[in-house]
């Protein structure tokens, strides 16, 4: 394998958020002072800076590149699986501190929309509904779940809200949508609520007696999985009406990550990075095994379809892992500042990494 510097690039203040374009081809950089840049992935070239936010700039996530086209704001149904099909163009939305989702077009840099969600509250999570990877099952258009404070809602591409969903009880902290695009998970200190993503009703809810700072579905939809303030992270598997806890850790866990096969779960919460067997009967009870690292872990990201493994620490250095293998480090890069977001492209060949310091580090990775 062949480790090389992409590109780099450096923001106005901390990169708080970075996120792929579907196809690969751009990288969304967020600046917690409010704008957002649009850089060509591959040369790090800027294609357009966006004013984002007043006030600061939190999240940003590309929608899905190929949805089902909307009729009338009505489920269209086609006479085949794909005949109703295309290509939408490309779109970004952000959220930020003005309590407002923004809506971008890609190819020119500008606005489409907004939705103002919240007068009083941050939008500090945004998260496109998945496209199911049966066409016969495709969504019939692009849904963002978007959470501000208590506030849950489901905005389409033009900025309409298409359902607002109850309060809930506390500010909601993380949002994960299941695989398949029918449910999202809202968490908040006491516990998550699975709300179904077409009928709008609480598919489950599941009760924890602490603080959730970070939410992962497995990719097969087994697992739900929160890390939590109480130095634990606490697994369901919500079809099967089970729970397991594991605790210990040196502090919270904000950091999970999946194997694109839903076997390893990589957490943060200590100076070692913990990769978790969840085959068969799960985690609890196993050992895991322990990656380690000089300063507290930050950051986990595995691949989207292959086994690599990247993890970082707050001394600014990234390693790259193969949790498989008998000698598993695979490679180790140092930035000069701690590290803020890591997150692959979807094509697995190129690993962003964000820091504290604004600075944005593209690595090309060759199999």
């Amino acid at each position: 394998m062949n480790l090389t510097k992409a590109w780099t690039a450096q923001l106005d203040d901390y990169a708080i958020d970075l996120a792929w374009s579907p196809d690969s081809r751009l990288l969304a950089a967020a600046s917690a002072a409010g704008a957002v840049t649009l850089f060509d992935g591959a040369s790090g070239a800027r294609q357009h800076d966006l004013t984002g936010h007043e006030g600061g700039t939190n999240a940003v996530a590309f929608a899905a590149a190929s949805q089902r086209s909307e009729v009338g704001g009505q489920k269209s149904v086609p006479a085949s699986p794909t005949s109703d099909l295309r290509p939408l163009p490309s779109l970004l939305a952000s959220g930020g501190q003005d309590g407002a989702v923004r809506f971008w077009a890609v190819g020119t840099g500008g606005q489409t929309a907004q939705a103002d969600i919240a007068r009083n509250e941050w939008v500090e999570q945004v998260a496109w509904r998945p496209t199911p990877r049966n066409p016969a099952s495709a969504i019939q258009n692009p849904i963002l779940a978007a959470a501000a404070g208590r506030k849950l809602v489901f905005l389409g591409r033009d900025g309409q809200v298409r359902h607002e969903f109850p309060p809930a009880p506390k500010t909601i902290s993380a949002l994960a949508w299941h695989p398949d695009g029918g449910a999202v998970a809202a968490a908040w200190y006491g516990g998550v609520c699975i709300w179904d993503a077409d009928a709008h009703t609480a598919q489950k809810e599941l009760a924890y007696g602490s603080a959730i700072h970070a939410l992962v579905w497995s990719p097969d939809g087994r697992w739900l999985v929160a890390g939590a303030q109480d130095n634990a992270v606490h697994l369901w598997i919500p079809a099967e009406n089970e729970e397991f806890h594991m605790s210990g850790y040196e502090t919270k866990v904000r950091e999970l990550s999946f194997s694109h096969d839903s076997r390893w779960l990589a957490t943060g919460g200590a100076r070692d990075a913990c990769v978790w067997d969840c085959s068969g009967a799960g985690p609890e009870g196993r050992e895991p095994l322990a990656l380690p690292h000089a300063d507290r872990v930050c950051a986990v990201a595995f691949q989207a379809a292959h086994g690599l493994l990247a993890t970082a620490a707050g001394d600014g250095e990234v390693s790259l892992w193969s949790p498989t293998r008998r000698e598993p480090l695979v490679a180790t890069v140092k930035l000069n500042a701690p590290v803020s977001r890591l997150v692959w492209s979807p094509d697995d060949t190129r690993l962003a990494i964000g820091s504290h310091k604004g600075g944005v580090l593209v690595l090309k990775v060759d199999a």
